[in-house]
């Protein structure tokens, strides 16, 4: 009887032991096709990559040959511009679809290298990279209005609750908001560049002194009494730019916006680029936006000098005071050099159109081919 029941349990031990057998032939097949699969992806991934890059090479050849015909006087303008225009159609559909997957992206830059190490940001499917550009708008317009409220609720807490003087714990905190915005503008808009955005190189290192003041501006001393209203005299006028600057953001944030999307759909921007902090708008937009932007970066600057001029009379005369306004004055010189060159190039652009030169016209196209598309 005994020697029954040993049987009788010899059953189900041997089915779980072909079970897991079972399992284990299972994983090894599972792990053989996906293996077999990495490998037939690598290579059509390399097969992409080279037919890619072969067709932004023709085009370039293409280009090279239309501009040598067209000066030696073979080539019609008319039929010129139409085979251009088609070029530059193909040229986009390239960059825009999802074979810019497999062409060759920007440099990852130290910041992403020192932040990710040797970590690949660049995603292959388009979707995944214009949910990167709608998650770096939604930051922006998050920190926008928070740019807007927090200086604000300083300044009038200072009147209302501190008797004038601002303690050092709120003004501090205030800073290392700014330490994390900064910083996360800089991350964010990194990784849009190697998705293919246009961000000009200076916004993203006007971030970077952006971030580098913030770091800075937590070591630095508040002082209060005696005399506290001279010596935060600089902390209060940072605190009203910060407000015209949040006001300046929302403003670019919501009729800027607009217009990139109307150039998005004449093909005279890129799907991933994004708003500038110098981009002008509409002619309306232009004539409103751009007065206060240079209002913001000479009161910019203004704060920078006012902290060097404390510094050097002896009210202040600690060095993250020296360093803060030689910051401020380099972002306000920055961003005032790069507004103006803008709007020349958005000018003399408008002024050749209206000219209607053919030549000019496709030395543009071209030019722009190399940066994946048509911007104006």
């Amino acid at each position: 009887m005994g020697h029954s029941a040993v049987v009788s349990s010899d059953g189900p031990v041997r089915n779980t032991a072909d079970e897991v057998s079972r399992i284990v032939e299972q994983s090894k097949e599972l792990q053989d096709s996906a293996t077999s699969l990495i490998s037939r992806t690598s290579e059509e991934e390399a097969s992409l990559r080279q037919r890619a890059l072969a067709l932004r090479s023709n085009i370039k050849m293409l280009r090279s040959f239309i501009a040598s015909s067209l000066k030696k006087g073979n080539l019609d303008p008319k039929n010129a511009a139409k085979m251009i225009e088609e070029l530059t159609r193909v040229n986009f559909a390239l960059n825009e679809g999802d074979a810019s997957a497999y062409l060759p992206c920007k440099s990852h830059g130290r910041f992403l290298r020192m932040l990710l190490g040797p970590i690949n940001v660049r995603a292959n499917r388009k979707d995944v990279q214009l949910k990167v550009k709608e998650e770096y708008n939604n930051f922006r317009d998050t920190t926008a209005y928070l740019f807007l409220l927090f200086p604000s609720l300083l300044l009038v807490l200072r009147t209302w609750m501190w008797n004038g003087c601002f303690p050092a714990l709120p003004v501090q905190l205030y800073q290392a908001w700014l330490l994390f915005l900064y910083t996360g503008l800089s991350f964010r808009e990194n990784i849009l560049r190697v998705n293919g955005s246009d961000i000009r190189p200076w916004w993203i290192y006007h971030h970077y002194c952006a971030m580098t003041m913030a770091l800075i501006s937590l070591t630095w001393e508040i002082e209060r009494e005696p005399e506290c209203a001279q010596k935060q005299k600089g902390i209060q006028l940072f605190l009203k730019w910060a407000i015209m600057q949040g006001i300046a953001m929302l403003l670019q944030n919501k009729y800027q916006r607009q217009r990139l999307y109307t150039r998005i759909a004449l093909g005279k921007a890129r799907r991933m680029d994004v708003v500038w902090g110098e981009t002008a708008g509409v002619e309306g937009q232009l004539w409103f936006l751009c007065p206060m932007l240079f209002v913001l970066q000479v009161f910019e600057g203004y704060v920078g000098v006012l902290l060097l001029k404390t510094a050097m009379v002896g009210v202040i005369s600690e060095w993250q005071v020296v360093t803060c306004g030689v910051l401020l004055i380099t972002m306000a010189v920055g961003n005032f050099a790069n507004t103006v060159e803008t709007l020349l190039l958005k000018s003399r652009f408008k002024a050749k159109m209206k000219k209607g030169m053919v030549g000019w016209l496709c030395i543009h196209v071209w030019v722009r081919l190399d940066d994946g598309g048509v911007r104006s």
